[in-house]
């Protein structure tokens, strides 16, 4: 297809949500001008009469709503076509692009294939999901030869090691996660399941743990090695390919050097090598403070020691769930989308050593506001034209070109597709009860009309023709699930080809990771703490939900920094005491308080403040934490990651 062709399609693309205003704008039209005509036939069969005269009054009235209908209709028109014609003038001009990028913050839904699909089919394949625990776990276990998608049951697990996954506020399907805790504890019981956590705040999910590991910022490796080391001592090692690879890899990650390096107390790390071998079915989870940022290199561990307990495919262990075939023509597997990296994108996009773009398409994503760097600016200044698909007017529909309203969650059809973490097959059907407000149109929808238009073959019709292909592909019955029913499945992949996949080059990883925490100097490691309540960078802090910001979090309109009172008083600071906090990317001016639930040399940060696009309950509270934050390349994967950020 010619760049030529391609501009003025997707100029047809600009025009889309015109088309059913200027049908209804048509409409009122013709019944103006079909009055006008009955007026004037009644004033010619009783010209001498008041009726007559009546008749042409009215015909005078309805011809000129018609004409001001018919204006107003044009000049709308003429500047959507001006618009598009200067964006096909743009296009045309460029030489070397990637014709489509997108953009998804969907985190399950069978919407990601359908923009993987269109990107893929108008010559660029460039899909990128926001940057999340999900996509270090997806490569992760795609690096130890894991077969699907890796799912947790933590629901059937009497012994849960959470280590920097926030597994009771964000990480994964918190509200699982949260009643099988819940259920797991009845009053005046004995709990069927032991949690603990291993983090640098004393967070949600740190208060409700029967065990907290308070370990510093970015030292997650290192305890897990520990773990893995002595579990292996101890006898605790499942066979499989490579482990002995393995147990030299962790071979001198002794007690006393993980309490060292992490700052933990030696019977805590005891302690949770105990009950790991204690339990019956123990299972490890491990995620970031942030919920991304994260590497693959923990998570892997993570993954080994599961391994080590014998855990693969085990009720309340870790499980290898099936993909479904896409249900898009052109789209990738799940498994693949989660390999393209963003942040890496929009680093090479500002070196120069990227193709420009022609049309980028964010998904109900905000990366202006969530992503770190200021890299991804770069991205939308080398595209010729930026279209937001969003329910809510954000950072980043504020720097785009066009905003496509996106009916909301109660006005649309969408699914749920194996959400990240479950440990069962999942799909769920999510349909409308109320008509889309105002001109919002399903994003899908959308899509689906541009790639008619392109002459793109997708294989869908519509959204709910792409769900009803994915139903199909996944065996669930469509009347089942459009009376509210879940479709779930037991079923798991056979372990045929997970092994300790760890090579000599992983050992100098790790000491190469081992050397930078050693060489912090006098920097304090920040620790971000998330909150559910707070919203994401999506919604911002909903209205309802200011009043679950305390004191402790926000100061008014300044962001509060958290220390413990050794750090404080190493620092010279008092509580109340109004900083600047420096780093690499940026700053932030902070006021600071005490919490003894915060490692030493750590401060607490909360994330979702410093939004600049919400309106008066958001706007000029607090400040981005993102700000802060420099991403870096993890060696080995090559996955950008920013789990270590350290401030002056």
């Amino acid at each position: 297809m010619s760049r030529k062709r391609m501009a003025k399609c997707l100029a047809l693309c600009a025009l889309a949500l015109a088309v059913c205003v200027g049908i209804a704008a048509a409409l009122v039209i013709s019944k103006n001008r079909q009055r006008a005509a009955e007026a004037a036939a009644a004033a010619s069969a009783a010209a001498a009469s008041e009726a007559a005269k009546a008749a042409e009054e009215e015909a005078a009235r309805a011809a000129s709503e018609a004409a001001e209908a018919a204006h107003q209709e044009e000049e709308r028109l003429a500047a959507e076509a001006a618009a598009a014609k200067r964006a096909e003038q743009v296009t045309a001009a460029q030489t070397e692009h990637d014709s489509v990028v997108c953009i998804s913050g969907d985190e399950n839904g069978t919407m990601n294939e359908l923009l993987a699909g269109f990107a893929a089919q108008t010559g660029s394949g460039r899909f990128f999901a926001m940057p999340s625990d999900a996509q270090a776990t997806a490569q992760a276990w795609k690096l130890m030869g894991g077969r699907g998608r890796v799912g947790f049951d933590i629901p059937n697990s009497d012994y849960v090691f959470a280590v920097g996954a926030n597994v009771l506020e964000t990480w994964g399907s918190v509200v699982v996660n949260r009643h099988a805790w819940g259920q797991a504890r009845p009053a005046g019981a004995e709990p069927a399941m032991r949690l603990a956590y291993a983090g640098p705040v004393q967070n949600n999910t740190a208060a409700g743990a029967d065990l907290w590991l308070p370990i510093k910022p970015g030292t997650e490796l290192f305890l897990l090695l520990g773990v893995a080391r002595q579990l292996i001592k101890d006898g605790v090692a499942a066979p499989a390919g490579g482990l002995d690879d393995f147990a030299a890899l962790v071979a001198k990650w002794t007690p006393e050097k993980v309490c060292e390096i992490t700052g933990l107390m030696p019977e805590r790390f005891t302690a949770v090598v105990d009950g790991l071998k204690k339990a019956k079915k123990p299972l490890v989870v491990v995620g970031s403070d942030m919920d991304q940022g994260g590497g693959t290199g923990p998570v892997r561990i993570g993954m080994a020691i599961n391994m080590l307990l014998d855990r693969v495919n085990k009720e309340g262990g870790m499980r290898m769930i099936p993909l479904a075939p896409p249900a898009v023509n052109g789209a990738a597997s799940y498994d693949v989308l989660m390999q393209g990296d963003l942040v890496r994108y929009a680093a090479d996009m500002a070196q120069g050593n990227m193709p420009e773009v022609g049309v980028l398409m964010v998904y109900e994503a905000n990366p202006v506001y969530a992503l770190p760097g200021k890299d991804i600016e770069a991205v939308f200044k080398k595209s010729d034209f930026s279209v937001a698909f969003t329910c809510f007017f954000d950072e980043t529909a504020r720097r785009c070109d066009l905003v496509l309203p996106n009916a909301l969650g109660l006005e649309r059809y969408d699914d749920v597709a194996e959400p990240f973490s479950y440990g069962k097959f999942v799909y769920a059907l999510v349909r409308p009860v109320a008509e889309p407000l105002y001109q919002a149109r399903p994003a899908g929808d959308v899509v689906i009309d541009m790639a008619y238009k392109l002459g793109i073959n997708l294989g869908v019709s519509d959204v709910v023709t792409m769900l009803k292909a994915k139903a199909f592909n996944i065996g669930a019955d469509w009347g089942s699930l459009s009376d509210g029913n879940v479709y779930v499945s037991d079923i798991v992949v056979p372990n045929k080809t997970l092994a300790y996949r760890f090579s000599p080059d992983d050992l100098a990883l790790v000491e190469k990771a081992e050397a930078a925490a050693a060489s912090s100097g006098k920097e304090l490691a920040v620790a971000f703490v998330s909150k559910l309540g707070l919203g994401t960078p999506e919604t911002a802090i909903p209205p309802f939900n200011t009043k679950l910001i305390t004191d402790d979090e926000l100061d008014k309109n300044m962001l509060v920094a958290a220390v413990n009172g050794a750090t404080l008083k190493k620092l010279g600071l008092y509580e109340g005491n109004r900083i600047v906090l420096t780093s690499k990317a940026g700053k932030v001016m902070a006021k600071i308080r005490v919490f003894e639930g915060v490692t030493n040399d750590t401060v607490a940060l909360t994330m979702g403040f410093g939004h600049t696009a919400f309106g008066e309950f958001n706007d000029g509270k607090g400040m981005d934490v993102m700000a802060l934050v420099t991403p870096s390349s993890e060696p080995g994967s090559g996955l950008s990651v920013w789990n270590d950020t350290r401030v002056n």
